[in-house]
């Protein structure tokens, strides 16, 4: 069995999010998976950098799970990384720790898919450069990503809404269980 850290890189996650909420709840409940949720382990962005690359040590797939903000991930979940991923520890002579684990990311996009089609200023598969470079300079292997469109805050104006933005999030969620699976 495969051991899954899933990092929740949302900062509010219970007050701001749906589609997010709901993929953490999905994956709290499954076998072999364990969620670091950064907005309650960090809310003022101090990192226990020793605790988190524990749990990066003893993962076989490290599942990123966030919204998109901006064409990137959180703040928070920028700050977890550059801590964490150190020089030594990911990277460098002697930092060997993540070689050949497998990364995943799981993001929920606001906007609608053809914001990010053909012909967009960016494409969806531009947001998957920085985790690709991460992993070249890690050894982790970038095994997948699953997204999900059109969860934004303008997208909630109602509980009919809401429930379909959180069925998209479980949906996400069992895709990228499923990706994981087939690892």
């Amino acid at each position: 069995m495969k051991n899954v850290l899933i990092v929740s890189g949302h900062p509010n996650l219970e007050g701001d999010s749906v589609a997010n909420k709901a993929m953490v709840e999905a994956f709290a409940g499954l076998e072999g998976y364990t969620v670091d949720r950064l907005d309650l382990l960090y809310p003022d962005y101090k990192i226990d950098v020793a605790a988190e690359q524990a749990k990066l040590v003893d993962a076989d797939v490290i599942v990123l799970q966030y919204p998109v903000f901006w064409y990137g991930m959180p703040a928070l979940l920028q700050k977890w990384m550059e801590d964490v991923f150190a020089h030594g520890f990911s990277h460098g002579s002697q930092g060997k720790a993540l070689v050949g684990k497998k990364l995943v990311l799981s993001m929920t996009i606001g906007a609608p898919e053809e914001a990010y089609g053909e012909g967009a200023a960016v494409h969806v598969e531009d947001l998957l450069v920085p985790a690709k470079g991460a992993c070249a300079l890690t050894g982790m292997e970038f095994s997948g990503c699953e997204y999900t469109f059109g969860v934004s805050y303008a997208s909630r104006v109602d509980d009919a809404a809401r429930k379909a933005i959180a069925d998209a999030g479980r949906n996400q969620a069992a895709r990228v269980a499923k990706l994981i699976e087939e690892l």
